[in-house]
């Protein structure tokens, strides 16, 4: 019976395992990964969501919405430097997606913005948001949550393989 349970329990634990590595996501011609945000402090009102596009079809997507319970309101932003001034606005008009183009949302240009949080995001923990599109529709996507402050996603995890990916290069496409 004891070799059942111990059977049963590291079943369980690599499926928890295998469910926390596989961060990849479909929609359509769409395949996102890198999908993460910060960790907040604990009264923040927003925080900003990251994700990599890639566009394997042969007709150009956009990224048209973002929705998530974590705040009052999710949108689509981009933060750029005008005239040494960096701004934050809103993109009405959504996120082109180029075919066979990558599109990365990362700290300091495009993401997603969430405002009026309803909790803090702890890090460890991950944050559920929909992202729609105009051709590949809706999907569902967790973005895991880094360390406060964090200029990347924490590439030392294990990817779908079992491999480290501390050390793979995350600069071309």
């Amino acid at each position: 019976m004891k070799l059942i349970k111990a059977i049963a329990a590291a079943t369980a634990l690599t499926l928890v395992s295998l469910s926390a590595v596989a961060s990849d996501y479909k929609a359509g011609d769409l395949s996102l990964s890198h999908a993460w945000t910060r960790a907040t402090p604990p009264k923040a009102k927003a925080g900003g969501g990251f994700v990599e596009i890639v566009n394997n079809g042969s007709e150009t997507d956009r990224l048209i919405a973002a929705s998530s319970d974590v705040a009052g309101k999710t949108e689509i932003h981009e933060m750029a430097v005008t005239d040494g001034v960096m701004k934050m606005r809103k993109l009405d008009n959504g996120i082109e997606i180029p075919a066979g183009e990558t599109v990365k949302l990362q700290p300091g240009g495009l993401h997603i913005m969430f405002m009026g949080l309803n909790q803090s995001f702890e890090e460890g923990t991950s944050v559920p948001v929909i992202l729609t599109f105009e051709k590949a529709g809706d999907v569902g996507i967790e973005l895991s949550v880094a360390k406060m402050g964090a200029k990347s996603m924490d590439h030392g995890h294990m990817n779908k393989d079992g491999g480290d990916q501390s050390n793979m290069d995350h600069s071309k496409n």
